[in-house]
């Protein structure tokens, strides 16, 4: 990855109508991908909800590079590293085109979002089309399938970058004044990500990753290759039961968040806390049977958590 942003003395800024593009065109990628998170930008005020939209719509184009089936993995990281290099330029004042860098980087000067923060944001990706990350050497099983985590601390400092630092960056548009937010953030982050693992535990196969950790599938008798084919629910519960009950500790964390953020945008994290949350006691309703289909929360369901959070709003 290239070197961090430098400051330069007569920074370019875009037209307030430039501006405005950027801004949707991300709101139009946010709509678009974003099943859960939407929902909790619509009771934002408007600005900050804009800026949480350019946010996403940064992380979408991170993803989208990594989840590139059409390019070779260094051609992966080579274009991740390019599009982290447009971003340096852009926070330098350098004149770009490109709408998500411009609205990304008038929310950085807008909200003090520390520039390492989004540099976070790509490594974070990054670290799906690199090398496996623990110090022990996992070796590929005959199914080609490569856990990718040794530990659950390896998948800690995993989560940390693509979903803690997402908390990170969310309070400092939220706005808060004590640090104590920080740590609940990165742990907020970390209940949302341990479940869209258990979610997508399938589907991450297939795209030959695996995320629960060596020594949770050794736990209960598993290897990687019994998540190819038809998984039988059953042998997997108990391993995803514990992947949740982590998951749930982590939730009170975003609990205690709330109070920490102004109040303008208490509901909206309110809303994203109790949607993820909604989603894992789903999974646990369906007894951990992740395989049969994609668990997800119907229209109702976000749209009755989406109004409890409008009502606070309100009140």
């Amino acid at each position: 990855m290239s070197v961090g942003a430098q400051q330069v003395l007569v920074p370019w800024t875009p037209a307030p109508a430039q501006l405005a593009m950027a801004y949707s065109v991300c709101r139009g990628i946010t709509r678009a991908n974003a099943k859960n998170f939407y929902y909790a930008f619509l009771v934002l005020p408007k600005r900050k909800r804009e800026a949480l939209c350019a946010v996403y719509a940064f992380m979408r184009r991170c993803d989208d590079i990594a989840d590139d089936a059409s390019l070779s993995l260094p051609e992966r990281r080579q274009r991740l590293d390019n599009w982290l290099d447009a971003l340096h330029r852009a926070q330098q004042g350098q004149p770009n085109d490109d709408a998500i860098l411009m609205a990304l980087t008038d929310v950085q000067r807008r909200y003090n979002i520390p520039a390492g923060l989004l540099d976070d944001l790509a490594l974070g990706t990054a670290m799906d089309v690199a090398e496996p990350l623990s110090e022990a050497s996992i070796p590929p099983s005959e199914s080609g399938l490569t856990v990718q985590y040794a530990t659950f601390e390896d998948l800690e400092s995993y989560c940390y970058h693509v979903a803690s630092v997402v908390g990170l960056v969310c309070i400092h548009v939220f706005g808060y004044r004590d640090p104590a937010a920080e740590s609940l953030a990165e742990q907020c982050g970390l209940a949302f990500q341990l479940t869209n693992i258990i979610r997508d535990v399938k589907e991450d196969a297939a795209m030959g990753r695996v995320y629960i950790p060596q020594e949770d599938l050794a736990q209960f008798g598993l290897t990687a290759a019994d998540l190819l084919s038809t998984p039988d629910p059953a042998r997997f519960r108990p391993l995803l039961e514990l992947e949740a009950s982590r998951a749930r500790e982590f939730y009170q964390a975003g609990d205690e968040l709330i109070p920490y953020i102004s109040e303008d945008s208490q509901p909206a994290l309110w809303v994203l806390v109790n949607v993820y949350r909604k989603l894992l006691d789903k999974i646990a309703q369906r007894q951990y049977d992740v395989f049969s289909g994609k668990v997800t929360l119907t229209v109702t369901e976000k749209l009755r958590i989406f109004g409890k959070g409008f009502f606070q709003r309100l009140t």
